[in-house]
């Protein structure tokens, strides 16, 4: 869970880069969860329903919310907190819910202003320090990445274990889904990729009634979400037989260019330097034209984030990035294949964030 100390110290960084003046009103989940730790748990009938954070040039905050939301907004981290009632189970509901909020803005004293709304004159220079802000992880950040990680890990410990052919994707994803829960402890999201790939026709997607046969490439590039942020790591597995000579090469390839990748990731690196240390080792062995996606990118609260490892890279990797490599290739008749790890950047290189096994089988 995020802490006190590291949701103030983001806020107080935010005032400083802003110099703003006056109050800020913040209303994007992304900030709410960043700023306050106000996650409105999406497995209940608030989950739709955010909130507004305002923080007063001292730094003092006061969050408003819908007095009907989930128990996880009592876990928010402000001075005070303004339940503000829309429907008491006695009386019809104060118009519709949408509009709840409006208080709030009135009793912030904005001027009708919600600062990180894409029409408000702020928010151009507000979406850019925050972008900027987030890409430095914090401890407390990394606490609730490395939760995350350990329930992926669990998912992919399920499928090694236990997939087989005659086995749909929707299977799974189920069994997948349900490992991941139980090591999270927790109702969570898992979404991604659970998908056969028969080469560069389909290189993932969601999980569908297809019955996975003997030999086929199951790519498994998922992201388990707890309290908005998400992990993102891959691995392929030929199921119910020895991967061909073909399935074999696309992995060891892909292993090869994950490990250049490595050599290029440290604070100060170029991203671009990333990709194509990746992509080299494609292209030295002929099979650049089958890599068509990007080497990785950043992780966070969203998925991508910044930075982006593309062949159009322009930018420098940083202490606190959390990032990914993820090559992959994809050749018709032999397969699709996919692994992928997550790193934290540190000034002298990386700490690998994600253990699970990266094998064909």
């Amino acid at each position: 869970m995020l802490t006190a100390d590291g949701c103030k110290g983001r806020r107080q960084a935010l005032l400083a880069r802003l110099q703003h003046g006056g109050p800020l009103l913040l209303g994007d989940p992304l900030n709410l969860r960043y700023f306050a730790n106000f996650y409105a748990d999406p497995f209940s009938l608030g989950a739709d329903y955010g909130g507004l954070l305002l923080i007063a040039p001292d730094g003092r905050t006061t969050l408003f919310h819908d007095h009907r939301a989930p128990k996880s907004v009592e876990f928010s981290l402000v001075d005070e907190r303004i339940p503000l009632m829309w429907y008491d189970g006695k009386s019809p509901g104060r118009g519709p819910r949408r509009l709840i909020l409006r208080e709030a803005i009135d009793r912030a004293a904005t001027g009708g202003r919600v600062h990180d709304q894409v029409t408000d004159p702020l928010a151009p220079a507000l979406w850019e320090a925050v972008t900027e802000m987030r890409r430095v992880k914090a401890a407390d950040e990394l606490s609730v990445l490395n939760a995350s990680m350990r329930a992926t890990e669990a998912g992919h410990a399920w499928a090694r274990a236990n997939v087989r052919p005659g086995m749909t994707e929707l299977e799974v994803y189920t069994g997948m889904f349900q490992a991941c829960t139980l090591a999270a402890g927790q109702a969570n999201i898992v979404y991604g990729d659970f998908a056969v790939s028969p080469g560069s026709k389909k290189r993932g997607g969601a999980p569908t009634s297809h019955v996975i046969a003997a030999g086929e490439t199951l790519i498994l590039d998922y992201s388990v979400v707890i309290q908005g942020y998400r992990s993102d790591f891959t691995n392929t597995l030929v199921v119910g037989a020895e991967p061909t000579n073909g399935q074999r090469r696309l992995f060891d390839l892909s292993v090869a260019a994950m490990a250049a990748g490595e050599q290029k990731l440290k604070a100060g690196a170029a991203c671009l330097d990333v990709y194509r240390a990746v992509r080299g080792v494609f292209e030295a062995a002929g099979v650049a034209d089958n890599f068509p996606h990007h080497a990785g990118h950043g992780i966070g609260l969203s998925h991508p984030e910044a930075p982006f490892f593309v062949e159009k890279a322009t930018e420098t990797l940083v202490a606190g990035d959390v990032v990914t490599l993820e090559p992959g290739l994809y050749v018709d008749n032999v397969g699709g294949v996919r692994i992928e790890n997550n790193y934290l950047i540190t000034g002298t290189g990386f700490e690998k964030l994600s253990h699970h096994t990266i094998s064909l089988g």
